[in-house]
């Protein structure tokens, strides 16, 4: 069994920073990419970052310069820390995992979190 568990969301004033962590654990081989995602009421998921294991990484033009996504790969755990969040920021994150479990023979398969709720408003 492989779980993802998210933390560090809640409410924050605008301007105001949060650090979202997301650790996977369980039978797990190795892990490819991992990344955040988040989706708006009304709204499409949509990536906001994403890391490789060698650590390269991608992001939403929306958040450039604002959010920053570090891994730590002997915990299995990626970070996203936000600042300068704006109301527009307002989603539930959800963090994704490309990993592979150990006896699957190889294959890379996407993991989920449950989500974390980030609320921007004063």
């Amino acid at each position: 069994q492989v779980q993802l568990v998210e933390s560090g969301g809640g409410l924050v004033q605008p301007g105001g920073s949060l650090r979202l962590s997301c650790a996977a654990s369980g039978s797990i081989f190795s892990i490819n990419a991992m990344g955040w995602y988040r989706q708006a009421p009304g709204k499409q998921r949509e990536l906001v970052a994403a890391i490789t294991s060698g650590g390269s990484t991608n992001y939403a033009d929306s958040v450039k310069g604002r959010f920053t996504i570090s891994r730590d790969n002997a915990k299995n755990t990626v970070y996203l820390q936000m600042i300068s969040l704006k109301p527009e920021d307002t989603a539930v994150y959800y963090c994704r995992a490309d990993l592979v479990p150990r006896g699957s023979y190889g294959y890379t398969t996407p993991y989920w979190g449950q989500g974390t709720q980030v609320t921007v408003s004063s």
